[in-house]
């Protein structure tokens, strides 16, 4: 053990460039922070050797001036913060001042600078104590800042560094994450001397999804939804990819809160909770979405790297996330995807992008969207609904008599396209398992159980849901023994647990007493489902537990109650099943996250048999 002494400046540098500078990838981030937050209008890049040899990073923003120019190689020195509001309030992406200083100490760092007031001033520094040196040079307005050989007096950390491809997958990576963030500046890249990315500004909407495109794929856009909830001091907009664009892994992730991309254990929960009757097991769903909230409601100075926030009410911005993505997802039907010819979600064109046609706008995402322009009716009312056998909530409200059906467009279309609806006219059935159908387009091949296994259990979820929950009290109320914490807030939650159907009550400090629950959930584990309840509850502030539960019932009751293959359907039955599928919310993939239609375009029926070669 030593005596209690001050640490070098030097030495304490070194240690807080532990927490900002990891790797090559991390210096860049604050780097082209700093670039944003000095209003660049354009940044270029140029790095050798995965970054460890160069970092060069030059921008066209407001610069520094020269009497400030040695003051921000030092630490805690930002023009970015001033006082206690300011940091209860923080609207830029830097503002801790250690970025700058902490680089400088483990690198050979140049900051060059014009802010308009001279012709260029360059300061120099070294790994040295606090040492910079000042000389002029020209440059115009903006700053360049250069790194080289980055860890060069910390060999030890150096070492930690992985190969060079590695650390430029990692710096790629990153510069991707900020031309997400801000698509109103121009960005390029290169890799020893070679160009790897060239990105333009996009303002409009369409230049947006081409930049999106051009990071994630066009793959990704062909297969989004576009969103835009837009409520009083909150809006959250983007593009959510489609459950059957599906990942293996969580790799396609990107969600920015003010501009700056962030993980979250909220909006992670909300996404999943959202995407969760759609997906199939073990899938991951892809976004792009961008949360613009008060720079007061989201505290940004939870972690040295500022990949982590806290927002001020975390419920309400499960809800709101939650709720969005939710019900763009209900209102994807397939006509969304037919009526602009994009063929089927979840199959990546071989041709270059187009610009997306599925958006979900709000607050007018309540209208039924329109499948072309058919005129018939989107509710299946004018159709009959598919008289398959059902049990459970919905028998009633399932069956038709297939009398209304008969001689309804049986074996031909009508020539009028005007009279065409979306999913089009069945033809024919394959093997007991597919409906083939002619539309517009093409030909649309129907997965019968796994289209008629979503129709059931929507409309098995809607009845549920206007009877309501009905309580089953317990012969013996059931006693949980629980931690204090989990009590209080299990007390304080009475009536979330209320409109779920159960009746918790606190027995004791450490205890509570279940008297009712919902009666659908009889016989089912639910000290266990309580215990998670309560779990999300001190987590997130929210859980939908109970109600994925729920579902979960109604799923397997919709799958048992399904059309089975290898059943005959008559031409209206198929046809009845079309038309409820252009009315069903979700109908484009099957309880598990099965795709339930595919489109073969005449175009590429053409390919199969050569046709016009």
């Amino acid at each position: 053990m030593f005596s209690i002494h001050i640490l070098s400046p030097q030495l304490a540098n070194q240690i807080a460039a532990g927490e900002v500078v990891e790797r090559p990838a991390s210096v860049l981030k604050e780097l082209v922070e700093n670039s944003l937050d000095a209003g660049a209008k354009r940044i270029d890049i140029d790095i050798e050797r995965g970054g460890t040899k160069l970092i060069k990073i030059r921008d066209d923003g407001h610069g520094i001036p020269e009497s400030e120019l040695a003051l921000a190689l030092s630490r805690h020195a930002t023009s970015k913060i001033d006082n206690l509001e300011d940091l209860e309030a923080v609207a830029t992406l830097g503002f801790r001042g250690e970025a700058l200083a902490s680089i400088a100490s483990v690198s050979r760092l140049s900051l060059t600078s014009n802010a308009g007031d001279s012709s260029g001033w360059k300061a120099v520094s070294e790994g040295r104590d606090m040492e910079v040196e000042l000389q002029p040079s020209p440059h115009p307005q903006g700053t360049s800042v250069e790194v080289r050989d980055l860890f060069f007096n910390t060999p030890a950390r150096r070492k930690f560094l992985r190969t060079e491809g590695t650390e430029y997958n990692r710096i790629d990576d990153s510069i991707k994450k900020l031309a997400l963030s801000r698509m109103d500046i121009a960005f390029s890249l290169r890799h020893n001397q070679r160009a790897q990315i060239s990105l333009r500004p996009a303002l409009t909407l369409l230049e947006q999804e081409k930049r999106v495109a051009d990071i994630c794929g066009p793959a990704f856009m062909q297969q989004a939804l576009y969103v835009d909830n837009d409520r009083t001091n909150i809006r959250l907009w983007g593009w959510m990819g489609l459950p059957t664009f599906s990942r293996s892994q969580a790799d396609l992730q990107h969600f920015f809160v003010n501009g700056r991309c962030i993980r979250d254990k909220v909006v992670s929960h909300a996404i999943r909770q959202a995407y969760q009757d759609v997906l199939y097991h073990g899938r991951h769903p892809a976004y792009v979405l961008f949360l613009e909230i008060e720079p007061a409601d989201v505290d940004v100075n939870v972690h040295p790297t500022k990949h982590e926030v806290r927002f001020r009410d975390s419920r309400s911005i499960h809800g709101f996330v939650y709720g969005t993505l939710n019900k763009a997802l209900a209102q994807d039907r397939p006509q969304d995807h037919l009526q602009s010819g994009e063929g089927t979600p979840g199959q990546a064109s071989e041709q270059e992008w187009q610009p997306s046609q599925s958006s979900i706008q709000f607050p007018s995402a309540n209208t039924q969207p329109q499948g072309g322009s058919y005129s018939g009716s989107q509710s299946g009312s004018g159709y009959g609904q598919f008289s398959g056998s059902s049990s459970g909530l919905n028998s009633g409200s399932v069956n038709t008599p297939m009398s209304a059906y008969q001689g309804l467009y049986a074996t031909e279309m009508p020539e009028e396209q005007g009279d065409v609806p979306p999913m089009g006219f069945a033809i024919a059935q394959l093997k007991g398992i597919y409906i083939l159908a002619e539309n517009l387009q093409g030909l649309i091949i129907v997965d019968m159980h796994a289209a008629h296994e979503r129709i059931t259990y929507e409309r098995m979820k809607t009845a549920f849901d206007d009877q309501g929950l009905v309580s089953q009290p317990l012969l013996v109320p059931e006693s949980l023994s629980v931690s204090e914490r989990e009590a209080e807030i299990a007390d304080k939650s009475g009536e979330i647990f209320g409109q779920l159907g159960f009746v918790v009550e606190r027995a004791g400090a450490e205890s509570l007493i279940v008297r009712e629950i919902p009666a659908i959930l009889r016989g089912s584990e639910v000290e266990g489902l309580l215990r998670d309840v309560i779990s999300d509850l001190l987590m997130h502030g929210t859980s939908e537990r109970i109600r994925n539960h729920i579902n979960e019932i109604l799923s397997t009751m919709a799958c048992h109650g399904s059309v089975r293959a290898n059943r005959k359907l008559t031409v209206p039955e198929m046809n009845a099943l079309l038309r409820d599928m252009e009315a069903t919310e979700r109908s484009g993939q099957c309880n598990h996250g099965r795709p339930t239609w595919s489109q073969l375009s005449l175009d590429e029926l053409d390919k199969l048999f050569l046709r016009g070669r």
